[in-house]
Formats: structure tokens, sequence, C-alpha cells
């Protein structure tokens, strides 16, 4: 009987043990203070939208504490091959196409153009944003996988906070979630080569086909001095199977050199 009882204990014990180490991280008002990362992480990209084809209308607001300007901008995105984005002013004002290998753009008012590389994106911030790094900004996704290397939750009672530890290259943002829908809310990246910090907060969410996608999204870039913010409002979002994406650079534009 003794010897049941031992067999009965070992297994109860590995049984719960190995619950313990792939325990769900629940819903809940106070984030945990030590959570368990691979679950909680887990947790994190369930939430993560599975999008083929996007479009949507955009308001967009850009304030410098001096001046507000505001355009239209309709959005549209195939998953992993292009951005398009077409802004107007009561008439057409500018078109940007982003694909994994080159940034395309124009603007009517000086009749200038760019196509190349990222350098558009790049160089007025002293980043190294990629095509993915776009793309994870506008679904609500982190622009560096949590579930990539190490981690480390910074205790804080409203969001679970994760910042990556361990020397990498390239930016290292901190990280905020939403404890009750695991939503990303906010991610900080400070800037090593100027001391620039961008700030993208998702102040809203809209539920599409079961999919959470943002609404609302605030970009702030602080460079010491002067706050400029952009705030995206999304309106019309639906997720389609027929998609065009125009774009032709007019003739006669000439070409921005960095």
């Amino acid at each position: 009987m003794k010897k049941y009882f031992n067999i009965g204990l070992i297994l109860f014990s590995t049984v719960i043990l190995s619950g313990c180490k792939t325990v769900a991280v629940l819903p809940t008002k106070t984030p945990l203070k030590n959570a368990n990362l691979e679950a909680l992480v887990s947790r994190i990209k369930s939430n993560y939208p599975k999008v083929n084809k996007l479009r949507s209308r955009i308001k967009a607001t850009y304030d410098n504490g001096k001046r507000e300007q505001q355009v239209i901008i309709q959005f549209r995105m195939e998953n992993k091959k292009k951005l398009w984005l077409s802004a107007t002013m009561l008439i057409p004002i500018a078109k940007l196409m982003i694909t994994p290998n080159q940034v395309s753009f124009y603007e009517k008012f000086q009749k200038s153009y760019f196509q190349g590389g990222f350098d558009l994106i790049n160089k007025p911030f002293g980043t190294n944003f990629r095509y993915s790094d776009v793309e994870n900004i506008f679904l609500g996704k982190p622009i560096l996988d949590p579930g990539y290397g190490r981690w480390k939750q910074i205790s804080n009672p409203q969001y679970y906070i994760l910042i990556p530890q361990g020397k990498r290259a390239g930016l290292k943002p901190t990280l905020f979630f939403d404890p009750v829908s695991f939503l990303l809310k906010e991610q900080r990246v400070i800037i090593p080569q100027n001391n620039y910090s961008i700030t993208i907060k998702y102040l809203q969410h809209l539920r599409i086909e079961g999919k959470s996608v943002p609404s609302l999204i605030e970009i702030i870039l602080f460079d010491g001095n002067e706050r400029q913010s952009l705030k995206l409002e999304f309106t019309r979002t639906y997720l389609t199977e027929e998609i065009n994406f125009p774009f032709e650079i007019p003739k006669g534009y000439s070409k921005i050199r960095f």
C-alpha cells in the first residue's frame, strides 16, 4: 500500500509542478508583480491581429505646440507586403508606398518625390526602422518581439511593463500592456544617437471580425526641447480581400536627396 501511495504522490507532484510551469496569466485589474513571463508573452501574442488585407480612413492631426494641422489619409495594407497612404486636404496632396524593400513618396506642393531605402523614415530621427516595424506600429504590435531574447518585468500598479535585457543592437523599447485585455497600450523608445524619445500610445481599439486593431494612435516625438505629436484616428476600418495600391510618380517632379 505504501508503495502505491508513493507512486501516486510522485505522479500528483509531477502534474502539479508541470502545471505551474505553464500556468495561464489570467485577466486582473492589478498586474501580477512577478508574472510568469513565458505565459504572459504567450497571452499577449495570442491577441495579435491576424490581418491579411485592411483598409481605413484616418484623420491625422499634427501638433507641435505652436500650430495644429489636419489631413485626411486613406490607408491600405497587405500583410508583410505593402503599406499605402494617400493624404488629402480637400484635394490630393501626397502619396506614400512602403514595401519591405523600398519607400516611395511624392508630394504636390513642392513637386518632389523620393524612391529608395528607408532613409525617408529613418534619416530625420536617426532610427533604423524596417518595414515590419512600421507595419507593427499600425497593427498595435511591439516593434521588438517580447518572445525573443531575455526580458524583465517592471512592477507597476496599472500595466504589465516589459523591457529587453542584455546587449542588443537597434531600438530597445519599453512596452506597456493592459492587464485585462493584454493589448499593447504604449511603447516608448529612446534613440541613443540623438537622445530623442518616441512614444506610441494606443488610446483606443476596434473589434473587427474577432480581431482587435488600433482605432486611435498617438505618436509623440520629443527632442529635448520641442514636443511634436501626430494623432491618428481610424474610421471606416474593415478587412477585405479586394484591394489595390495605385501609385505613380508624376513626371517632372524633383527627387529628394539625403
